[in-house]
């Protein structure tokens, strides 16, 4: 089977594919309560369907429910769509893209977090040295 492509999924399959990330496994019914302005109880059904058949999602059957959960981790999915945003916005440039992070949050960054962004990148160039 292909590799799941999170960076591909519409808006409405990323909300249901965090509820599954949050709670680990859920039916339908429990992903319907869990959405924001959420959809039908059928659409719902139909876009786990889809995103089973994209690889995104497997079920199990539970009496007469099925239960779904996430095929890949979040981390990995993650870094997809990570690697996707990289690739379609900033030409593959990682510094591109923290260079406008930084250029849009600069303001909102406490002390704390621009130490620990200046403490992995010390990281990065002790582990290419």
């Amino acid at each position: 089977m292909a590799k799941p492509e999170t960076a591909r999924l519409s808006r409405r399959e990323r909300q249901i594919m965090d509820v599954l990330y949050r709670r680990g496994r859920a039916t339908a019914a429990e992903v319907l309560k869990a959405l924001p302005d959420a959809p039908s109880y059928s659409s719902v059904r139909t876009i786990l369907r889809i995103l089973e058949e994209k690889g995104h999602v497997s079920h199990q059957e539970d009496s007469a429910r099925y239960v779904y959960k996430p095929r890949v981790k979040r981390e990995q999915a993650t870094r997809s769509a990570l690697e996707h945003l990289l690739d379609t916005f900033f030409g593959g440039s990682a510094e591109k893209a923290v260079v406008t992070l930084l250029d849009t949050s600069a303001s909102s960054l406490s002390a704390e977090e621009l130490n620990r962004i200046e403490q992995m990148i010390e990281k990065v160039r002790k582990a290419g040295a």
